[in-house]
C-alpha cells in the first residue's frame, strides 16, 4: 500500500476497532496514498467553521499538494489515522515530529505535534478521544515522549478532548492560540479516565441491543415453527414495547400474524435498531450489508454454520465480525440463543426461549444456549430444587461470542439499575486481564457468580477463539475469586448462591444459628457448616410439635443474638399438615426476619408441598443490602414488586396479541408489595444451603477487604536502575534466557533478595575446598534435573560436619545415582532449621503476571496445595497469601512447633512481586526451597528466566478483541 519511498512497511498491528461514546464502533487505521479520494470527500462534508478550527482560516478545500502530504506517510516521523465507518473516513488524526524549534525533525527527537479534524455529523460521538489513545500509543512506539497542539480559543471541543485525556500538561496562551503540551507516558489518571470512557461505551453498545425502539427478525416464515417463525413469536408474545418487523424475502404478505411483514429491510420506512437474523450462514453477508445500509445499530445472529462447524466456519465468522463492524454494528452471537429485558418499558425476548421470565434483580449471562435454557428454567418454574421464584433482568446468550462477550455486558450491568446479582456460565475467557479487572469493580459493588464450564477439558469449545493460557483452572479460579468473584463449580450452585445473594443481606460474619423441628436435619446443617469453614451454633431442637408461632418466637431471638451472623431454620412437614400451616409458618419466619433486616435467613426444607412457596409469595427479588445500624435497611432497591407462584403466566394469550401498528399492548402493572417484604430462600438440603450461605459469607468479607485493599510497599534498598542495565545487557544474548546462578544471585540481590551460596563440586576434593570455604556444617546436594530439590529421593545429605562426612556423603550419592557430572553436586552452608516453602512468580500470556505459594515438597504438589495472586501485590495480599494454603499451620505452631517468622516470607513475597512487577522482562522466577525458620529465612536455590517483554494489550489504546 505504500510506495517504495517509504521508510516501514504498513503497520497493519496499528489497525483497530473501537466502540465510540454511543456505543456505535469505528475502524482506526493508517492513512496510506490509496485514500486520497476518501480524504478529499471526508474534508468536502466538514463545515467552514470546523477547517477553521483545524488551519486557523478558511479553508474550503485540501489542494493537491494538501492531499499528497495527508496520505503520504513514512509510518516513523510522519503519522496518520484516520476513523473509518462504512469504509469512510469520519475522522483524521496525524502527527509530525519536530525539533525544539518546531521544525520537522526525525529520532531523536522525542516531541511532535497533534491535529485533529472530525466530521461535524460525528462529533459528540467520543471519536476524537479514541483516535488521541491510538494516536498517543503509535507515537510511543515510536519514541515520541510528548505532543504538542496549538488550538484556538475558540475550539472549546477539542481543547476538551486534550485535557480530559488525563496525562500532564502544560498550558499557554500566545499570539491568540493556546498551546497544549503533555507527555504520553500513561498515568494513573489517563488510565482511569481511559477505563472509564471504555466502560460508558461498551455499557451503551449493549444497551443499544438490550433496549431497542425497533426490532427486525430477518428470516421469519411462513409456517409456524423454525428459529425466525419461533423469536418473532416470543417477542409478540412478551409484549414488546417498540416496533416489530418481519423480514423475508420469500413473503408476499404484508403482515404476519399481526405484525408487519417486508421482503426486505431496505422497504422499512422507519429506523431499525436491532436487527436478529435467522438466515442461513451463506446468506448472512448480504443481510449485514443490507442492516448496515439501513442504519441497523446491532445485530442477534441466531444462525450456526460458523467456528462451532470447523476452519471454514471460524473464517466465515471473522468475516461476519469485520463486515459488522465496518457499518458501526455489534454482534450477539452467531450462533446465539439470544437475548432478554424484562424491564416493563422494553419487554424484549428476542430470543428461543418460549416462555419471558418475570422481572427481577437478576442478571443471566451465559455462553451456552442449552446452559441458557436450564438457567431460565430453574429461575422462572421454581426448578432446581430450590422453590419459590424469582426474577431475571436480562438474560444474554452470546452463542460463539465473536463479538459481544462477557466483558461488554459485565461493563453494562455494573451501573444498570435494575440488575443487583450477576450470574455467569463460561467456558472460555477471551480477556482473562480484563475479566479479571472488570470482575473486580462490578464485585465491589454487586455479587458476581461465575461456573465455568469446560474445565478439565484442556480446550475452549470449538465455536471459542481464545487466547492461549498455560495456568491450571485451579489457578484461573483462585485469581477469580482474588476478584471478587463467587467461583462455583455447578448449575445448581449457580442457583443457589444467586437466589441467596439475590434475596438475603450479606452476612456480617461466619457465625451461624440453627433452629428447627427436626434434630437431625439440625446435626446435618451444623456438619454441613463446619465443611464449610463456618462457626455454627449448637443446632437448637423446637421438636416436631413446634407451631409457627414458635418458630417466630425462636427466629427473633436467635436474630437477636450478637453472637449471630445469620440464621438456617430447618422445617420437616408435621401429619397431616396444611396448606394453611405452610402459609402461617410462612408468615412467622418472614415476620421475624423483618425484625433484623441486616442478617440473613435461610430455610432447609423436606418435602413441604407448600411452604417454600408461601415463603417466596408476593415477595421482592430485589436483595437487601446489609443495614448499617440497627432496624435499618440498607440498600437503595427500587420498591419490590411481586411475584405469585401460583401463576406460571401473568400474561394470558388474549393479552398477548400485537395490534396491526407493529406496537404490543402493554402488560398489566406489577403491584409492589410493602417495602420490608423479604423473600426467603428455601433449600431442599442442608448441604446446598450451607454451600450457599458460606459463599455469601466469603463475599461479604472480600467486599470488607476491598474497602482497604492495602498499598504495594516501597523498598529503600531496591537497585531498579540496576536491575534495568543488568536485564538489558543480558537479553542481548538472546531471547528466552535462563540465567545461572551468579547472575540470578546478582539480580535478585539488586532488589534485596539474599540467595544463600552455593560452590559447585564436580570432584570429592572441590567438595572438600568449597566446604572449607562455605564453613562446617554443610549440605551435599544434587542439581540435576531429575533429582533437583526431590530431598525424598534422596539427592540430599545435611549436616555434614567434617571432611570424613562430608568424603562419605559424596561417595555414596555418587555409589546410588550416578557420576558427578550427571548430578552435578552442589556444596551449600547449612541454614537455619525451619518449614521448606516455595515461591514463584510466572508471566502468563492470556492472565498476566501471577505470584504462587506453597509449601516444597511431593505432597503439596499431589494436593495442588498452592495459593497464587495476581502481581502487583500488596501487603493484604501477601499476609491473605501466606494463610491461603491448607498446610498454613505447619507455619504457625502446629502441634507445638515453633511458630516461624511469616513477616520475613511476606517482604519476600512482596520483593519478588516488585522485580516481577518493575521488570516484565522477568517472565519467570522460582525460588525453592525458601527455608522460613523463626527469625528470618534463606533462600536455598533460584532460577530466573527472562525474555523481551511480552505486549500488554491492556495498558494500550481502547480496542475490541480479534478472535
Amino acid at each position: 500500500m505504500q510506495t517504495s519511498s517509504d521508510r516501514h512497511e504498513y503497520p497493519a498491528h496499528w489497525e483497530a476497532d473501537v466502540v465510540l461514546r454511543d456505543g456505535g464502533t469505528a475502524r482506526v487505521r493508517p492513512i496510506t496514498v490509496d485514500d486520497a479520494e476518501r480524504l478529499v470527500s471526508f474534508y468536502e462534508q466538514v463545515s467552514d467553521e470546523s477547517k477553521y478550527y483545524r488551519f486557523f482560516a478558511p479553508y474550503p478545500r485540501l489542494s493537491a499538494k494538501d492531499v499528497h502530504r495527508f496520505t503520504h506517510h513514512d509510518f516513523v516521523d510522519r503519522v496518520g489515522l484516520a476513523a473509518t465507518v462504512g469504509g469512510e473516513f469520519i475522522a483524521t488524526v496525524r502527527y509530525d515530529r519536530i525539533n525544539a524549534d518546531g521544525l520537522p525533525a526525525s529520532a531523536p527527537a522525542d516531541e511532535a505535534e497533534v491535529a485533529f479534524l472530525v466530521q461535524d455529523a460525528h462529533q459528540g460521538r467520543g471519536v476524537a478521544s479514541a483516535l488521541l489513545e491510538h494516536i498517543g500509543a503509535v507515537a510511543r512506539e515510536r519514541g515520541i515522549r510528548r505532543f504538542a497542539a496549538e488550538v484556538l480559543p475558540a475550539n472549546s471541543k477539542m481543547i476538551k478532548v486534550f485535557t480530559d485525556a488525563g496525562y500532564t500538561q502544560k498550558r499557554s496562551f500566545e499570539d491568540g492560540v493556546v498551546r497544549l503540551e503533555f507527555d504520553l507516558e500513561p498515568t494513573d489518571r489517563s488510565l482511569a479516565v481511559q477505563r472509564a470512557r471504555e466502560q460508558r461505551a461498551e455499557a451503551r453498545s449493549v444497551h443499544r441491543l438490550l433496549a431497542p425502539g425497533s426490532v427486525a427478525v430477518i428470516g421469519a416464515g411462513r409456517a409456524p415453527g423454525g428459529v425466525g417463525r419461533s423469536v418473532l413469536s416470543n417477542l409478540r408474545d412478551a409484549g414488546f414495547t417498540g416496533r416489530l418487523y418481519a423480514v423475508n424475502k420469500a413473503l408476499e404478505e404484508k403482515e404476519l400474524d399481526g405484525v408487519p411483514a417486508h421482503r426486505s429491510i431496505r422497504d422499512i420506512a422507519e429506523p431499525v435498531d436491532l436487527a436478529v437474523v435467522a438466515v442461513p450462514a451463506p446468506h448472512v453477508p448480504e443481510v449485514v450489508a443490507e442492516c448496515g445500509e439501513h442504519g441497523v445499530q446491532g445485530l442477534v445472529v441466531v444462525s450456526s454454520g460458523y467456528a462451532e462447524s470447523g476452519p471454514e466456519g471460524r473464517e466465515r465468522q471473522r468475516e461476519l465480525v469485520r463486515h459488522a463492524r465496518t457499518y458501526g454494528m455489534r454482534i450477539i452471537g452467531p450462533n446465539a440463543f439470544g437475548v432478554i429485558n424484562t424491564s416493563p418499558d422494553v419487554r424484549l425476548n428476542a430470543s428461543l426461549a418460549p416462555e419471558m421470565p418475570r422481572p427481577g434483580r437478576i442478571g443471566l449471562f451465559a455462553q451456552s444456549g442449552a446452559i441458557g435454557i436450564a438457567l431460565l428454567s430453574r429461575l422462572h418454574r421454581r426448578g432446581g430444587g430450590v422453590t419459590g421464584v424469582t426474577g431475571v433482568s436480562t438474560f444474554v446468550s452470546s452463542g460463539n461470542r465473536a463479538d459481544v462477550s462477557g466483558n461488554d455486558v459485565l461493563q453494562y450491568w455494573y451501573d444498570d439499575p435494575d440488575t443487583d446479582v450477576a450470574l455467569m456460565y463460561l467456558e472460555s475467557i477471551g480477556n482473562p486481564r480484563k475479566f479479571t479487572r472488570l470482575a473486580r469493580r462490578t464485585a465491589a459493588a454487586k455479587p458476581l457468580v461465575v461456573v465455568q464450564g469446560a474445565r478439565h477439558g484442556g480446550a475452549a469449545p470449538q465455536g471459542h477463539a481464545v487466547r492461549a493460557t498455560r495456568l491450571p483452572h485451579a489457578t484461573v479460579s483462585a485469581l477469580l475469586r482474588q476478584a471478587g468473584v463467587i467461583r462455583v463449580d455447578t448449575i445448581t450452585e449457580l442457583v443457589d448462591a444467586g437466589l441467596l445473594l439475590a434475596r438475603q443481606p450479606l452476612p456480617a460474619g461466619p457465625r451461624v444459628a440453627i433452629l428447627g423441628n427436626s434434630e437431625s436435619l439440625g446435626l446435618l446443617t451444623y456438619d454441613a457448616c463446619l465443611a464449610e469453614a463456618l462457626r455454627p451454633l449448637p443446632p437448637l431442637d423446637l421438636t416436631t410439635g413446634a407451631s409457627a408461632e414458635d418458630f417466630r418466637s425462636a427466629l427473633s431471638e436467635a436474630l437477636a443474638d450478637d453472637a449471630c451472623d445469620a440464621v438456617v431454620v430447618t422445617a420437616i412437614p408435621a401429619v397431616g399438615e396444611t396448606s394453611a400451616q405452610d402459609a402461617a409458618l410462612a408468615e412467622a419466619l418472614r415476620s421475624a426476619s423483618a425484625s433484623a433486616p441486616a442478617k440473613p435467613v435461610l430455610v432447609v426444607h423436606v418435602e413441604l408441598g407448600g411452604l417454600a412457596q408461601a415463603l417466596s409469595a408476593a415477595a421482592s427479588t430485589a436483595p437487601q443490602a446489609a443495614a448499617t445500624a440497627p432496624g435499618a435497611v440498607g440498600g437503595a432497591h427500587p420498591p419490590p414488586v411481586s411475584a405469585s407462584p401460583e401463576r406460571e403466566d401473568p400474561h394470558p394469550p388474549a393479552e398477548r396479541l400485537p395490534t396491526a401498528g407493529a406496537v404490543a399492548p402493554q402488560p398489566p402493572a406489577v403491584t409492589a408489595t410493602p417495602p420490608d417484604s423479604r423473600l426467603i430462600p428455601a433449600y431442599p438440603a442442608a448441604e446446598r444451603a450451607v454451600r450457599a450461605l458460606a459463599e455469601a459469607v466469603n463475599y461479604a468479607q472480600w467486599r470488607r477487604d476491598a474497602a482497604e485493599p492495602g498499598r504495594v510497599p516501597e523498598f529503600d534498598d531496591i537497585d531498579e536502575k540496576g536491575a534495568a542495565r543488568q536485564i538489558d545487557g543480558l537479553l542481548e544474548r538472546g531471547e528466552g534466557l535462563t540465567l545461572g546462578p551468579e547472575e540470578t544471585c546478582v539480580l535478585l540481590g539488586r532488589y534485596g533478595i539474599d540467595v544463600r551460596r552455593a560452590l559447585p563440586a564436580p570432584t570429592p576434593d572441590e567438595a572438600v575446598a568449597a566446604a572449607r570455604t562455605l564453613g562446617y556444617p554443610v549440605a551435599l546436594k544434587t542439581t540435576a534435573p531429575h533429582l533437583r530439590h526431590r530431598a525424598d529421593l534422596g539427592g540430599v545429605r545435611l549436616d555434614l560436619a567434617d571432611e570424613e562426612q562430608l568424603r562419605r556423603a559424596y561417595a555414596e550419592l555418587t555409589e546410588l545415582f550416578g557420576t558427578p557430572q550427571e548430578l552435578r553436586p552442589v556444596v551449600q552452608g547449612m541454614a537455619p532449621r525451619g518449614v521448606d516453602t516455595v515461591v514463584r512468580a510466572v508471566i502468563d500470556p492470556a492472565a498476566g503476571a501471577v505470584l504462587s505459594f506453597g509449601l516444597a515438597g511431593a505432597a503439596s504438589e499431589l494436593l495442588e496445595d498452592t495459593a497464587h495472586r495476581l502481581i502487583p501485590v500488596t501487603d493484604r495480599d501477601a499476609t491473605s497469601l501466606v494463610r491461603s494454603i491448607r498446610t498454613a499451620p505447619l507455619l504457625f505452631g502446629w502441634r507445638g512447633s515453633a511458630p516461624v517468622d511469616t513477616g520475613a516470607l511476606e517482604e519476600l513475597m512482596l520483593r519478588v512481586s516488585r522485580l516481577v512487577d518493575d521488570h516484565p522482562e522477568v517472565v519467570a522466577v522460582s525460588l525453592e526451597p525458601v527455608v522460613v525458620a523463626p527469625h528470618g529465612l534463606s533462600v536455598l536455590g533460584a532460577t530466573v528466566r527472562l525474555a523481551r517483554a511480552p505486549v500488554r494489550d491492556d495498558l494500550g489504546p481502547r480496542t475490541l478483541p480479534v478472535y
